[in-house]
């Protein structure tokens, strides 16, 4: 393997093992972050519908959202990207509660929420 190759070879190794992928974008650099995508998931079981990932624009981050029974214990989760995420505990939808977490610090953050 020439010199040429090895240095790309290198190059392309460096890029996929990077946390964080920038672009320019109209001449700034934007962080992009990948997030894991689940819209539907029940406790216990394997993503059942949406499964895959997106790409987090910069008004975007990752997202996990689990929604609970009045009495404490989770009915479901997903998660994936949301504009404009905030922090939230306990909304009330019906007889459920809602929980959003973001993270944009690194791909995929949002597996471990």
């Amino acid at each position: 393997m020439g010199k040429p190759h090895l240095m790309g070879y290198l190059v392309l190794l460096c890029y996929l093992k990077a946390d964080k992928v920038l672009i320019h974008q109209d001449n700034n650099v934007v962080e992009i972050v990948q997030c894991r995508m689940c819209h539907l998931q029940f406790p216990g079981e394997k993503c059942s519908r949406g499964r895959g990932m997106c790409t987090a624009t910069t008004e975007e981050a990752c997202m996990a959202g689990k929604v609970f029974k009045r009495d404490g214990t989770m009915w479901l989760s997903f998660m994936g990207c949301l504009k404009n995420c905030a922090n939230v505990r306990n909304i009330r939808w019906g007889s459920y509660l809602v929980n959003f977490q973001c993270c944009r610090g690194y791909d995929m953050c949002n597996e471990r929420i």
